[in-house]
C-alpha cells in the first residue's frame, strides 16, 4: 500500500510559510484519508493466557472482529496490541476476548512506556566483546615480552599494548568509572570506586614505564580485569527482566476514557475533562472510571481486584463506588466524587509507590562487603606505597608496587561472586517454574521465616465451582441450565458450565434483573435464579445463589477451588519451621474454612488492600522477614511492602511487576524449593567470597613483597575467577 501521510513540514515547515505554496485542498482531502487509514491503536491487558495457543485463539477472535485490521498478542507481557478502525472502541474488543474464554482490561497506551529494546544488555554485551578481544591482542604482545624481548623491541610491544588498551578501556569500563564517580559523589565506597583507582593506577603505572623504557606494564591486566568484571555484570543483567513500575501498571489500569451525560445526551471524554458532580454512565461490565455515588440503576459489583471478595456486592442508589470495581449485571449512573489522582486506584498506586522505594533501600551482600573491603584494598595499597618510597627512595619502584598490590586485590573475583551464583541459581528456579526478576531476591528469600498468602487467586483459582449440585432434581437442572445461560454473573457462568451436558428447559421471557438476577416463565409459572433476598430466603455466610421453581426454593453453594500444588507448599513450609499467615478481603466464613482446610492457623478476613501493606509491615517491624504471595490489585501495596514477594503468571500485571518472582506454572508447589534453594545460593555466595579473600590471602604478601609479575597478577585474577564460577556451577 502507498505511503499516503503527509510530512508535517508541509504545514509548519518552509513551504507553509509561502502563501504560493499553502496546502490545497487535494492534500488536505489527503491527509484525512491518511488520518482515516491509520484508525486507532488500542491496548488490551490479558492476564489469564499463557501459551501459543491462547496467543492463536486471542489473535485469531481479535482480527475476525469488524473494523479490527490487526492484532498482535505478547505472551511476555501479557497484552494485545490491535490497529482497528476509529469507530472501534477497546469495549468492543474486550467483549470479542471475553467471548472466547479469556479475560481481558483496557490499557492506556500513554501511561506504560514502550517496552524498549534491551539496550543495557546490548551495551554490556558489546563492552565485553570488545575487552576479551582487546585483552586476547594485548596479551599476545606481553608473551613475547616475558619470552624474553628487550629494549626497541620491547618499548614497541608496550606502545601498541598502549594504543590498544586505552581506547578498548575507555569504552569498556564506562560503567565502572561511572558508577565509582556516582559513589564518590555521594561520599560512599562501592565495589566499583576501588575496581575504578586499580584500572586508572595500572594504565597510569604502565603508561610511565612506557615512556621510561621500563621493563613492566600492566596493560594485559587491567584489560583482563576489566573483562572479567563485565562477564559478571553481563551474567548479573541476565538473572533479571527489563523492571517496570508497578505503581505505573497500576495507573496504566485507570480507565483512561468515560461517558458523560451532558444535558441527556451520551458524550465520550477522557478522565482528565470529567469535573466533581458529573454524571457518568458505566455500562454492564464496564470498570468504574471514577470514585463516586451511584445516582441511578441496580446492579452487582465485581470487587475482587480491589478488596479479594469473591462473592458479587449489590450495588443501589446511594452506595459509595471506587474506581476499578466491575459493573457486572445493569447499567448504572454515578456522580463523579474523586476523578484522576483522587481516586482509590491512584492512592493504592502511591502506596505501592512509597512501598517500592523502600525496597530500593535493601543492600546487597556485594555492598555489605565492599564496605569493609574497599576501605582495607586502599589503605593496603597506600601503605605498600609508603613503606617503598620510605625504604627505597625510589617513586617509580614504590608506585609501581602499590599499582601491583591495587590490581591483584581488585575484587574481580567478588565482582563475580554474586551474578554467578544468582544466574545458575535462577536458572535452576526457571526449570521448575520460577522466573527471578530482582538482583537481591535470592538474597532476600534466603532470610524469611514468615510466609503471607493471598485467599482468592493465589491459595484458590479464584473461580467458584458448584459443590452441591446433587440437590438439583432432574427437572430443576434444565430449569437452572436455561436461567444461568441467560445471565453473564460469575455465579450463573459456574452453574452453566457444570450443568453443560443437560438441556435447557423451554423458558419464555427470559429476562435478567439488575442487581437480583433472572427471572422467566415455565408453562405459564414464573421460575426465577438469584439472590436469596429477592427470593424471600435466608442469606448465609457461604457463597450461593438460590432456585425458585414451582417444586420450590434450592439453595445452589459454591466454593472456590484450590489452586494446584496449595496444601503440598503449605504444609512443606510449616515442615521448614516458617510461620504461615493468611490474609484476605474475603468475608470470614470463606477465609475460616480455607484457614481451616489447610492448617494455617493465624488468619484475617475483610482486610483492605492498605490493611494489607499495614499488617506485613507490622510483622516486618516486629522482627520477620516476609514472603508476600499475592495476585490481585489489592495485593501491589503488601507485595512491594514485604521482604520478598512471589505472584502467579496469572496474576494481575500489576501485580506480577511488583513482586521479585513470576510463577509460571499454575502451582504453587515450587515456593518451598526456592527457598531452600536461595538459601544454598546465599551459602555459595559466602564461599565466593572466602574464595576470593583465600586468593588475597596469598598474592598480597608476593605483592606488598614486590615479587608480583604482571603475569602472576594476571593468573591470580583469572584463576580466583574461575574457581568462583565453578563453586557457582554446584548450584546447578
Amino acid at each position: 500500500m502507498a505511503d499516503l501521510s503527509v510530512s508535517p513540514t508541509v504545514e509548519r515547515g518552509g513551504f507553509a510559510a509561502c502563501p504560493a505554496c499553502a496546502v490545497t485542498p487535494a492534500a488536505e482531502e489527503l491527509a484525512a484519508r491518511a488520518a482515516q487509514l491509520e484508525g486507532a491503536s488500542l491496548s488490551l491487558s490479558l492476564p489469564g493466557i499463557h501459551c501459543a495457543a491462547c496467543i492463536d485463539t486471542v489473535e485469531r477472535a481479535l482480527v475476525a472482529a469488524p473494523g479490527v485490521r490487526e492484532a498482535r498478542v505478547n505472551l511476555t507481557l501479557k497484552r494485545a496490541q490491535v490497529k482497528a478502525d476509529p469507530e472501534v472502541t477497546a469495549e468492543d474488543l474486550v467483549r470479542v476476548v471475553e467471548g472466547v474464554g479469556y479475560e481481558a482490561h483496557e490499557l492506556d497506551p500513554g501511561t506504560i512506556a514502550a517496552t524498549a529494546t534491551d539496550r543495557a544488555g546490548r551495551a554490556l554485551l558489546m563492552r565485553l566483546a570488545v575487552a576479551g578481544f582487546a585483552s586476547m591482542n594485548v596479551m599476545l604482545l606481553s608473551v613475547s615480552v616475558w619470552s624474553g624481548a628487550e629494549d626497541a623491541t620491547r618499548d614497541l610491544f608496550h606502545w601498541i599494548s598502549a594504543a590498544i588498551t586505552l581506547p578498548a578501556i575507555a569504552f569498556c569500563a564506562q560503567p565502572f568509572f561511572a558508577n565509582a564517580a556516582a559513589a564518590l559523589r555521594v561520599r560512599r565506597l562501592n565495589m566499583d570506586v576501588p575496581i575504578a583507582l586499580a584500572i586508572t593506577l595500572a594504565l597510569v603505572t604502565s603508561l610511565w614505564e612506557t615512556s621510561l623504557s621500563g621493563e613492566h606494564a600492566y596493560f594485559d591486566a587491567a584489560l583482563t580485569l576489566t573483562f572479567f568484571l563485565l562477564a559478571g555484570r553481563y551474567l548479573d543483567h541476565r538473572t533479571r527482566s527489563a523492571a517496570r513500575s508497578a505503581a505505573e501498571e497500576l495507573a496504566a489500569l485507570e480507565v483512561p476514557r468515560a461517558i458523560a451525560l451532558r444535558d441527556g445526551a451520551e458524550v465520550q471524554l477522557p478522565i482528565a475533562e470529567l469535573r466533581i458532580g458529573d454524571l457518568v454512565l458505566v455500562r454492564p461490565g464496564g470498570r468504574m472510571p471514577v470514585d463516586g455515588e451511584i445516582a441511578e440503576g441496580t446492579s452487582e459489583l465485581d470487587r475482587s481486584l480491589l478488596t479479594g471478595e469473591t462473592r458479587p456486592v449489590p450495588a443501589r442508589p446511594g452506595q459509595a463506588v471506587s474506581a476499578g470495581e466491575v459493573n457486572l449485571t445493569g447499567p448504572l449512573t454515578l456522580r463523579a466524587t474523586a476523578i484522576g489522582r483522587d481516586t482509590s486506584l491512584a492512592r493504592m498506586a502511591d502506596l505501592v509507590a512509597i512501598a517500592e522505594s523502600g525496597r530500593s533501600r535493601y543492600t546487597s551482600l556485594a555492598d555489605r562487603a565492599a564496605r569493609l573491603y574497599a576501605p582495607g584494598v586502599h589503605i593496603l595499597s597506600a601503605l605498600s606505597f609508603l613503606g617503598w618510597y620510605l625504604w627505597s627512595g625510589d617513586l617509580r619502584v614504590a608506585l609501581n608496587i602499590a599499582a601491583a598490590v591495587l590490581i591483584i586485590t581488585c575484587p574481580c573475583a567478588l565482582g563475580l561472586a554474586v551474578p554467578a551464583v544468582t544466574t545458575a541459581a535462577s536458572g535452576r528456579l526457571f526449570r521448575k517454574g520460577m522466573l527471578v526478576k530482582h538482583e537481591t531476591a535470592l538474597e532476600r528469600l534466603s532470610e524469611v521465616d514468615t510466609v503471607v498468602f493471598d485467599k482468592t487467586g493465589t491459595l484458590t483459582s479464584g473461580k467458584p465451582r458448584v459443590v452441591n449440585l446433587d440437590v438439583l432434581a432432574p427437572e430443576a437442572r434444565g430449569i437452572a441450565l436455561a436461567l444461568a445461560a441467560g445471565s453473564s454473573h460469575p455465579l450463573s457462568q459456574a452453574l452453566a458450565a457444570a450443568l453443560a451436558e443437560e438441556t435447557p428447559a423451554p423458558l419464555t421471557d427470559l429476562r435478567e434483573v439488575p442487581g437480583y438476577g433472572t427471572e422467566a416463565f415455565l408453562a405459564g409459572q414464573r421460575v426465577r435464579l438469584g439472590r436469596a433476598e429477592w427470593l424471600g430466603a435466608s442469606s448465609g455466610q457461604e457463597t450461593a445463589t438460590w432456585l425458585q421453581t414451582p417444586a420450590g426454593l434450592t439453595e445452589i453453594r459454591f466454593a472456590d477451588s484450590l489452586r494446584p500444588g496449595a496444601q503440598e507448599a503449605v504444609s512443606q513450609l510449616l515442615a521448614q519451621g516458617k510461620k504461615v499467615a493468611l490474609i484476605s478481603g474475603d468475608t470470614e466464613g470463606a477465609v475460616a474454612a480455607l484457614a481451616a482446610r489447610l492448617g494455617i492457623t493465624d488468619w484475617q478476613a475483610g482486610a483492605l488492600p492498605g490493611e494489607k501493606a499495614a499488617r506485613v509491615a507490622a510483622l516486618q517491624d516486629g522482627g520477620a522477614k516476609v514472603l508476600m504471595v499475592g495476585d490481585g490489585l489489592n495485593d501491589t501495596a503488601a507485595l512491594t511492602t514485604a521482604h520478598v514477594s512471589i505472584s502467579p503468571a496469572s496474576a494481575l500485571d500489576a501485580a506480577r511487576v511488583a513482586s521479585d518472582i513470576v510463577l509460571l506454572g499454575g502451582e504453587l508447589s515450587p515456593i518451598p524449593g526456592a527457598l531452600e534453594t536461595a538459601s544454598r545460593a546465599t551459602r555459595r555466595i559466602r564461599e565466593n567470597f572466602r574464595i576470593a579473600t583465600f586468593y588475597n590471602v596469598i598474592a598480597v604478601p608476593l605483592a606488598v613483597a614486590g615479587l608480583c609479575s604482571p603475569l602472576i597478577a594476571a593468573l591470580a585474577m583469572s584463576t580466583s575467577s574461575i574457581t568462583v564460577s565453578l563453586n557457582a556451577l554446584r548450584l546447578r
